[in-house]
């Protein structure tokens, strides 16, 4: 993998390590968080022995449950924020941290048999091409999982009411899925968009 380029042009990578050190005092916490995932983990099908890219890990918050799913398979904890990163790196997780770009950088090729996109798709400044990037990732029948714990009209609302580069970030609702995920050569399986849960799951044929 190569490193992370430093993207003049996204103001976002500044935004978020500027946040890092408090990053773990925002709710939901990692335990909330992990309490939801168990929830809906018969939705995202993940299981031992996977190969899983968390693809916007932040400072770790879902790291660990991620590796309690897929072990003795691994993760593989990405974020463009390496500030965010060190802080995810710094707690002992069983897995491995990169910081990259999940539009331009080099993810592998079929590396994977997941990529679980958590609270972080509508922050990536070109959808389309951060999707073919996870397509690549992808082994066969790899499935691509975006997920928030709320949905698309509450976060991009939330978004919305902010101030600095997060302010037009918008997670995509409906219809407009279908062409982003045949456009990156990804199968749509599931969509999921109400009041507590936004999640789109697709395949790599």
């Amino acid at each position: 993998m190569s490193a992370a380029t430093d993207d003049a042009g996204d103001p976002r990578r500044g935004y978020f390590d500027a946040l890092a050190a408090q990053w773990d005092d925002e709710e939901p916490s990692a335990e909330s968080m992990a309490a939801r995932l168990d929830q809906y983990a018969p939705l995202l099908g993940l299981r031992p022995g996977h190969d899983v890219l968390e693809a916007g890990c932040g400072t770790g918050k879902t790291t660990g449950w991620l590796v309690d799913q897929v072990r003795p398979g691994r993760v593989t904890a990405v974020d463009f924020a390496a500030r965010m990163v060190e802080c995810a790196r710094s707690k002992g997780l069983d897995a491995d941290f990169a910081s990259l770009d999940l539009v331009s950088d080099d993810l592998g090729v079929a590396r994977f048999d997941a990529v679980f996109c958590f609270h972080a798709f509508p922050h990536l400044r070109d959808q389309s091409a951060a999707l073919r990037n996870f397509s690549r990732a992808l082994r066969p029948g790899g499935r691509l999982l975006v997920m928030h714990l709320a949905g698309s009209e509450r976060i991009n609302a939330f978004h919305a009411a902010l101030s600095g580069p997060v302010s037009g970030d918008v997670l995509p609702s409906g219809e407009g899925w279908c062409g982003l995920l045949e456009s990156a050569g990804l199968s749509p399986v599931r969509q999921i968009d109400r009041e507590d849960l936004f999640l789109v799951t697709a395949a790599k044929p």
